[in-house]
């Protein structure tokens, strides 16, 4: 009798988790930006978001590189075999040895991160903090006033330094709520995950809009503390309606504890490459004046919005299929669910990235105020404009990375992942001479999409093509589309400026863009339709290429 595979969901099943998943992930969307909406009003674009961001970013990374994604594609397949065979001991023992090793190398290397925060954001992450030396001449007359703006000034190292040992806090939590989303997902729970980040959100605006008021900047790094905290607990409380168990365990000598290492090492350097493109754009933005970190962080925070609801959701929802396909042997499978998932892509992200490019400005215009204001909104919408080119490539790397993922390969996206960093640093010192911030996210787009051609390239000789012709004719009638949008919303732009309706200035800005948009949307629908494209009326079998997928039998 031959071994099964492990038992997959229905395409039912499959689809109505993506349609719960991208709804989720909307609503938290909007609500992010509820809370970015406040942060920018109290701290708009200045030095203090320029240190929280640039604070944030090591302890970000380091998540990424041990409890994130990389952690996910490595423990999920182990954890999945071992329920399979219906030991739920030795997987709950699994669970703990993993949860508790990921936890140790948390704590330890944010006690060392803790020890030397100082040195790591003047030598690494923004050297541009460092307090400049006072001149001799402020010293000889030191009444002329210079000398007191340079004695007011805030020590930016310091302050970073220490937003930095806060926010490590959050490393240390996420490390075990990382691995909680990785065992309900496992078992098909898709709810709480979903919703943690949304809780983190809650925190953060919890910071911003009322721990900031006696804490200032502090404020915000508590309150992303206090995120990560309801971050775990929502999915602590989902484990326990699947009777997860945690044991004071830890045996360095397992075979899967060492399986899921040696899967994850490859992704992690992967996803380390991918992070050190952020940091290495900080340590260059923090170079380019007062504001430039933030206008690069708010722009890519901005980008993501679409980038999450289309490339990271079909991602979600793709990746359990390839990975059975992939199990069974389906090669023909494998290549239909690939092209299905990066049609819908192309035809999703093609008038997403020209509508950002187009609209984008109205949109950030809805977070003016306060310290925020139009001067902060045009960097940004700088910044944005660059972004929108990295919709495309960023989905379409969600959905080619994840090929290889699901043929255990970890090591063809690593390479790929070297070569995209190098294209970065390269690109990023040339486009920043003439565009400044924005030259920043352009670079990042670019190489991004050179990734993707690489991988793409492989995979055509590796899977014997990817449906070609399919791909080539989505993308031009998603071009064709996507001309028509913005002809239409370049037509309606005039009307929609003279609107004067009796609103807050930003609601009346998101009317506005709500319009222009809505054209736009209403019309690409339209001429898609005309071009019949059938991916837009028909998702769940585009997505899931076939009706059900079966396991392979006796």
């Amino acid at each position: 009798m031959s071994e099964k595979t492990v038992p997959t969901p229905s395409a039912g099943k499959i689809a109505r988790s993506a349609i719960v998943v991208i709804g989720i992930l909307a609503f938290g969307k909007l609500f992010s930006l509820s809370e970015k909406w406040i942060g920018l009003d109290r701290f708009g674009v200045g030095v203090d978001w320029d240190t929280f961001a640039a604070a944030n970013q090591l302890p970000e990374q380091l998540y990424n590189l041990i409890g994130g994604g990389a952690l996910a594609f490595a423990f999920i397949p182990i954890f999945s075999r071992v329920l399979a065979r219906g030991n739920r001991d030795q997987a709950w023992q699994l669970a703990s040895n993993v949860l508790n090793t990921i936890f140790l190398a948390a704590f330890f290397l944010s006690a060392v991160v803790f020890l030397f925060a100082p040195q790591i954001i003047s030598g690494l992450i923004a050297p541009g903090f460092a307090r400049p030396f006072l001149p001799t001449y402020v010293l000889a007359d030191p009444f002329s006033g210079e000398l007191f703006v340079y004695l007011a000034r805030p020590d930016l190292v310091m302050q970073t330094a220490n937003l930095m040992r806060i926010l490590l806090l959050s490393l240390m939590i996420f490390s075990v709520s990382g691995l909680c989303s990785g065992i309900l997902h496992t078992h098909q729970h898709f709810v709480a995950p979903a919703l943690a980040p949304i809780l983190y959100d809650v925190g953060n605006l919890l910071g911003v809009a009322f721990l900031a008021r006696f804490f200032g900047i502090y404020g915000a790094a508590i309150g992303a503390v206090i995120g990560a905290a309801l971050h775990l607990s929502i999915q602590v409380a989902a484990l326990l309606r699947v009777r997860a168990r945690w044991l004071p365990y830890l045996n360095w000598r397992s075979a899967e504890l060492r399986e899921v290492i040696r899967l994850m090492v490859p992704r992690a350097i992967s996803l380390g490459l991918a992070n050190l493109d952020l940091l290495i754009a900080y340590n260059i933005a923090s170079t380019l004046g007062s504001g430039s970190v933030a206008a690069f962080n708010r722009g890519w925070t901005l980008m993501q919005l679409p980038q999450t609801l289309i490339g990271t959701a079909m991602g979600i929802v793709i990746f359990p299929t390839l990975a059975a396909l992939s199990a069974n042997g389906d090669l023909n499978g494998k290549r239909a669910a690939m092209s299905g998932a990066l049609r819908f892509v192309l035809i999703a992200s093609i008038p997403a990235a020209l509508m950002m490019a187009v609209a984008g400005r109205p949109l950030v215009a809805i977070l003016e105020g306060g310290a925020f204001d139009p001067a902060s909104a045009d960097r940004v919408f700088a910044v944005l404009q660059m972004f929108a080119l990295g919709i495309l490539t960023w989905n379409a790397l969600e959905i080619v990375a994840r090929s290889f993922y699901a043929d255990k390969d970890m090591i063809t996206p690593l390479i790929s992942a070297v070569i995209e960093t190098i294209t970065f640093v390269v690109l990023a010192l040339l486009l920043t001479q003439s565009l400044q911030t924005a030259g920043l996210a352009l670079a990042n787009s670019i190489a991004v999409g050179v990734q993707v051609i690489f991988l793409a390239a492989i995979l055509r000789r590796r899977w014997r093509g990817m449906d070609e012709g399919a791909l080539l004719k989505s993308a031009l009638k998603a071009c064709i589309g996507a001309a028509a949008m913005v002809a239409a919303m370049v037509a309606v732009a005039p009307f929609v400026e003279s609107l004067a309706l009796p609103l807050d200035r930003r609601l009346l800005l998101l009317v506005q863009a709500g319009v222009q948009i809505g054209v736009g949307g209403a019309v690409y629908l339209g001429v898609m339709v005309l071009l019949r494209a059938e991916e837009v009326l028909q998702l769940p079998r585009l997505i899931l290429a076939r009706q059900r997928i079966q396991t392979v039998g006796d």
